[in-house]
């Protein structure tokens, strides 16, 4: 499977969703690829935020190679999943959909609530770490079985 993270700049949550399910799916056993993108542009080519390192590091979890590339059309047709860390996001992700096979790949990453976006406040990375984490869990139970 091939499933891919995506939040605004590429530097805060899909990495860490990005790292944290590519982490578990391999001990899992779990030939899955994992990757990550923003929808807007201007961290293109960065690695993540130092705090998103950070706080994987501090959970056995090497993020710091990852760089941010902008979601763009082509992304549709190399994953069978999309999953988007908050509304806003998930709207402009749809808004490039050119078919009902391309929109049925796209999902909030959690069902019906959103991963709040920690940039702003450095307290958040903790729980939104732990929040993914556990969704990771579930994902990997579900599509595993």
């Amino acid at each position: 499977m091939k499933i891919l993270m995506v939040c605004l700049g590429n530097i805060c949550r899909s990495p860490l969703a990005h790292g944290i399910m590519e982490h578990m799916a391999k001990d899992a056993g779990l030939d899955w690829e994992i990757d990550s993108a923003g929808t807007g542009d201007w961290h293109v080519g960065q690695a993540p935020d130092k705090r998103s390192i950070a706080i994987a590091k501090t959970n056995g979890i090497d993020i710091s190679s990852q760089r941010a590339q902008h979601f763009v059309l082509d992304l549709f047709d190399r994953y069978d999943r999309i999953l988007v860390m908050d509304r806003n996001n998930y709207q402009d992700v749809l808004a490039l959909t050119k078919d009902e096979a391309h929109k049925a790949k796209v999902s909030l990453f959690l069902d019906d609530d959103i991963v709040p976006d920690p940039y702003y406040d450095n307290a958040l990375f903790e729980p939104v770490f732990r929040m993914i984490q556990e969704r990771c869990k579930l994902l990997i139970q579900d599509w595993n079985t």
